[in-house]
């Protein structure tokens, strides 16, 4: 079994199941790719240029954007691979955006969540309502920093 870590996954995934159930055989050329090369440098390319211009700008962004300028420069054959590491990239860039903030930006973060979660505490699981707290304070954090998203899910 296999796990999906991203749309671009998916749907390659999706058209080889279509393939399977209908019979067809692989296609004798490869497969078009997802995403064009320069729509995915370009994409890296803004996302560098944001982070370099965060308010908060630490190293942490700094050789953040140092890292998409190379991969806007590289081709990307594995797109679950380049999925995974823009998933490490963009939690280092959470924690660093975490620890600066404010305790005072935190807490009413915190305080918003749960206003809003409220109504909802009782229809879901302790799972769940920890998966959606901690992306709901990531999306948070991320947004009142004006700091990008960098999973290709954004692009």
């Amino acid at each position: 079994m296999r796990q999906v870590n991203s749309l671009a996954y998916c749907a390659q995934e999706v058209l080889e199941a279509a393939r399977e159930e209908s019979g067809e055989q692989e296609p004798a050329g490869p497969l078009e790719p997802v995403f064009a090369l320069d729509e995915l440098a370009a994409y890296f390319r803004r996302n560098a240029a944001e982070l370099r211009a965060a308010a908060t700008s630490t190293r942490v962004f700094q050789e953040t954007a140092d890292s998409l300028e190379k991969l806007a420069g590289q081709e990307h054959p594995d797109l679950e691979a380049l999925e995974q590491r823009l998933t490490v990239m963009e939690e280092r860039v959470i924690a660093a955006a975490t620890e600066a903030a404010s305790e005072e930006q935190l807490l009413d973060y915190r305080r918003h969540m749960d206003r809003q979660l409220a109504p909802y505490r009782s229809k879901m699981t302790a799972d769940q309502l920890a998966m959606l707290e901690k992306q709901y304070l990531q999306r948070r954090i991320l947004e009142d920093a004006k700091l990008p998203r960098l999973s290709l899910f954004y692009l």
